[in-house]
């Protein structure tokens, strides 16, 4: 575990909450992140128990329990926040945007009166 990591260690960011979780993976919301009428309202972060730098150091176990509790995850914001779709996607090292260095599978709803509704992920790359 690295001692400066907000993932091993939650006290650092008071304002996260597992959701929900298996065996290997958690699911963690920002609680700010989940107030009505936010852009990213509903979206989190599945993240492996044990530090992982990326998704390229998780186990076999740790993958399949990550994708199973995606399916759960999607269920449930599904159920809470009705969203019209979703980004869902990985940042592998800091030249990518990983700004924790512990692996963590973004899950974002989103919602057609956001103000980038339908630009995807791709979005930049395309408009070039």
């Amino acid at each position: 575990m690295n001692k400066e990591c907000v993932f091993c260690h939650p006290e650092i960011e008071p304002d996260q909450q597992i959701i929900l979780e298996n065996a290997s993976c958690i699911f963690l919301q920002l609680q700010s992140a989940t107030k009505q009428g936010l852009p990213l309202q509903g979206a989190g972060v599945i993240v492996p128990k044990q530090h992982r730098e990326t998704i390229f150091d998780v186990s076999e176990k740790e993958w399949q329990d990550t994708f199973q509790l995606l399916k759960e995850v999607k269920a449930w914001i599904d159920a809470k926040y009705q969203p019209d779709g979703y980004n869902v996607g990985w940042n592998c090292g800091s030249v990518a945007g990983q700004h924790v260095l512990h692996a963590h599978l973004h899950v974002l709803p989103r919602y057609q009166y956001e103000q980038m509704a339908g630009k995807g992920i791709r979005y930049l790359f395309k408009n070039q």
